[in-house]
């Protein structure tokens, strides 16, 4: 997570992803995120994704879950607290077209898709990072970027929501990389809980996570998710707390 303007803190992160099911665009993968955020100006959060290429500028499908605000709440009721575990992570420039991207209203939040880091001068210039900073983070040469507009002041913000064509279908990508002061840091403090689901035919190895004891249809509205959430699968579950290194979270 990228965020471009003054932060007082950002906590309570939780991100959920799954790939979508094998013959319903299975190249696709779905990215829930919330968090808790105080800050005193407007400011702008982008989340770099691994977009497969040339897939054009309406690569990304935005979904509203304003009225599911407790969709990732919902996802912590999965995993029971009395069972507590420690549980450790595995890790792992064309042109710009001149014309404005556009932007869409997604519930609380005006979105936008940025192609390729060149294309970011088609956004307002509040949302561009320092110069030079693209060149410390050469592993985003060839995403895309899901950018979300926040307002002043808010704390809890309601999960934002979206798909995107990946650019490897066995991976599932999590958005973990953070910048909160318009510097590329080594290591970061951490305050994040992931969530994912496997679909069936998938084998990426979750090892380190934890299993929800019972099917999603049990602690999650799926119709409220909107196809998020496969109600006939458990999910899973890790923690990362802590100063760690500062990089994506990649299932593979």
């Amino acid at each position: 997570m990228l965020l471009f303007g003054p932060v007082e803190s950002v906590t309570a992160t939780r991100i959920f992803a799954r790939g979508f099911p094998a013959g319903e665009e299975n190249e696709r993968q779905f990215i829930v995120y919330s968090m808790r955020l105080r800050a005193a100006e407007e400011l702008a959060m982008v989340l770099p994704i691994p977009t497969k290429p040339g897939a054009g500028e309406n690569a990304v499908r935005f979904i509203s879950l304003e009225s599911y605000p407790a969709f990732l709440l919902d996802m912590e009721k999965g995993f029971p607290p009395e069972t507590n575990w420690s549980l450790g992570c595995s890790r792992t420039a064309d042109k710009a077209a001149s014309a404005t991207l556009a932007i869409q209203s997604v519930g609380s939040f005006e979105a936008s898709y940025v192609p390729i880091v060149a294309d970011f001068s088609r956004l307002d210039e509040r949302f561009r990072l320092p110069s030079g900073t693209w060149e410390k983070l050469p592993q985003y040469k060839s995403y895309g970027f899901a950018v979300f507009k926040l307002k002043p002041g808010a704390e809890t913000i309601h999960p934002m929501a979206f798909s995107f064509p990946r650019a490897n279908v066995k991976q599932l990508f999590f958005p973990t990389v953070h910048i909160h002061d318009g510097e590329v840091h080594p290591k970061a403090d951490f305050d994040h809980l992931l969530y994912c689901q496997r679909n069936r035919g998938e084998s990426f190895r979750l090892w380190s996570w934890r299993e929800s004891p019972q099917l999603a249809k049990s602690f999650i509205d799926a119709t409220r998710s909107q196809n998020i959430i496969d109600p006939a699968q458990h999910c899973f579950r890790i923690e990362l707390q802590g100063t760690l290194k500062n990089a994506d979270t990649v299932l593979g």
